[in-house]
């Protein structure tokens, strides 16, 4: 099922812009600027109700700092708890001997993985990508842009590839790894992805997995699964592991997975995990053992406390869904009521980010109108390497913070502006 709007034909777009006046839209447009907003659409960042679900995780111990023998206080574990690691299990659809649990952001472990590739190998120094002539790393786009900032930390070339609605094109990802042996890894969000929303196909799991039989010894792919529990429908829905599908093709040490309960619970105190077969984990643990002397085990056993089981945790993101449903709802309902023929956008099934495609050439002004009525928007091009979209049409849209008529109030703005924006075109 396509998750975004087809774009408009002809007929349909020439209607959609004879209804556009431009003095009337200049006017809208003074009398939004005239309103004094301040709404952010920048981020997505859970909302103060969100945040409120896990409020229990405050006193939850109860001064109980004592678990299977473990003072949870002190130094140790760099592995994390056992009952930690099943939770990243079930969030990573992945055996629990398999996790390494961190701290609260799983863009650290992230980093860290990577600069273990780039800079000490994940087979000794010798095997370091930064011994290779370039180091290229394939970014499914439009894709998460603090991926993108890693990369760019590291000196990696990115390779941008398209994303479709059912994952990365996996034509073109496949041609590069079989041509270039410079490629070195390849960033992935499978589900609910940031921010298209797409869901990696079966198809496409299996074709991922396949990857690390096809690319050069070293080649990591970063699995990250920032939304694998976050539907905003009714019943969950399933992606095929990846993990199994590693395991059948032999090349379980070719994924890292990476998840976290930023949005889950505290999104700046929670739990982050990581994933990998023995080998990379071997490696892993030899470069954080420098880093840290353990991660907070109390946290890990609040979580723990909070989510004790797979029921608990899909009650506690139903939760989540009746808060930020409504808000993606509004966001797309407005842009169908504005922008119908003249743009096109998605509509997710999960996750916090809806995607607006302006006309080519058009998003930049877009987001300059908004932020001049009060209204901040990500960068035009921020959901592609080194901000650039060569086609200057992506917007990324974050609805989940404000509130739901904040939402109405951010998105009226953001359709006024794409209107005024065409229609500025149209009259030059």
């Amino acid at each position: 099922m396509p998750l975004d709007t087809p774009s408009p034909d002809r007929a349909t777009e020439d209607r959609a812009t004879a209804d556009l006046d431009l003095e009337s839209l200049e006017a809208a447009h003074a009398a939004l600027r005239a309103q004094d907003l301040s709404l952010d659409l920048t981020r997505g960042k859970p909302s103060p109700d969100q945040l409120a679900l896990s409020d229990r995780l405050d006193g939850i111990l109860a001064g109980a700092y004592r678990h299977d023998g473990t003072d949870l206080r002190n130094y140790g574990g760099i592995d994390g708890l056992p009952a930690a690691k099943r939770l990243g299990a079930v969030l990573m659809d992945v055996p629990a001997e398999a996790v390494l649990v961190g701290g609260n952001a799983s863009l650290e472990m992230m980093f860290h993985a990577m600069l273990v590739g780039t800079h000490f190998g994940w087979d000794g120094p010798e095997s370091a990508w930064a011994n290779r002539p370039s180091v290229k790393v394939i970014c499914p786009v439009p894709g998460y842009d603090r991926h993108f900032t890693v990369s760019e930390r590291l000196a990696h070339e990115m390779v941008p590839v398209p994303m479709l609605d059912d994952g990365p094109d996996m034509d073109v990802v496949e041609s590069i790894v079989a041509d270039d042996p410079d490629v070195a890894a390849m960033w992935l969000v499978p589900k609910h992805s940031n921010p298209t929303g797409a869901i990696c196909s079966d198809e496409v799991v299996t074709r991922i997995a396949a990857l690390g039989n096809r690319a050069r010894r070293g080649f990591r792919i970063i699995w990250d699964n920032a939304y694998a529990v976050h539907d905003l429908t009714p019943d969950p829905i399933p992606m095929a592991s990846l993990w199994a599908a590693c395991e059948e093709a032999g090349t379980t040490e070719s994924v890292i997975h990476v998840a976290s309960t930023s949005k889950i619970t505290f999104a700046g105190a929670g739990l982050s995990f990581l994933a990998a077969g023995p080998d990379t984990l071997t490696a892993l643990r030899q470069h954080l053992s420098a880093v840290t002397i353990g991660p907070d085990k109390v946290n890990q056993q609040r979580h723990v406390m909070l989510l004790p089981d797979i029921d608990a945790l899909r009650a506690h993101m139903a939760r989540h869904a009746a808060l930020v449903a409504p808000k993606v709802d509004a966001t797309t309902a407005s842009l169908e009521e504005g922008l119908t023929g003249l743009a096109r956008w998605t509509t997710p099934r999960g996750g916090y980010f809806v995607s607006l495609w302006t006309p080519p050439g058009l998003a930049t002004e877009v987001v300059g109108l908004a932020a001049d009525a009060g209204v901040r928007l990500t960068p035009a091009g921020a959901a592609f390497p080194l901000g650039h979209d060569p086609e200057d049409s992506h917007i990324r849209l974050a609805p989940s913070f404000p509130t739901l008529e904040e939402v109405r109030q951010a998105m009226d703005v953001v359709v006024t502006c794409v209107r005024l924006a065409i229609a500025r075109r149209r009259a030059a």
